[in-house]
């Protein structure tokens, strides 16, 4: 398999990625967790993981999720706080039913909901 890098800044390293990932979801997507109780909006994709080992080390070995996957940034919400999470694709699930989401930084990435989706502003694709 084809391989590539990057460099992560969470990770602060130089993280060693296949060269075509395949992610389940994609930016703007409205996903929630399979395990935990929080729903939140896509902004951004490693295609691997890419943060640092103390936050990888820091989930219980019985639940740690494989390194090689996609992992998404997302605006993330439950019923007491929001707050960017980083999550596995393995442990996320659609939710494009579920409504917009009340994320106050939702708008400063995001022009609109529509059709259980984001769209990103403008301004900020390439």
């Amino acid at each position: 398999m084809e391989r590539t890098e990057f460099f992560s800044e969470a990770a602060g390293r130089t993280i060693n990625v296949p060269r075509h990932a395949k992610a389940r979801f994609g930016i703007g997507d409205v996903v929630r967790h399979r395990m935990f109780d929080f729903r939140g909006v896509i902004f951004d994709i490693d295609p691997v993981f890419a943060n640092s080992e103390e936050w990888y080390e820091s989930i219980p070995e019985h639940i740690r999720p494989d390194r090689e996957q996609p992992y998404y940034h997302l605006l993330a919400e439950n019923d007491e706080s929001s707050y960017v999470a980083y999550v596995s694709q393995q442990n996320l699930l659609s939710d494009s039913d579920g409504g917009p989401v009340g994320h106050p930084n939702v708008a400063e990435l995001f022009e609109q909901f529509a059709d259980g989706r984001y769209k990103m502003r403008r301004s900020l694709t390439h």
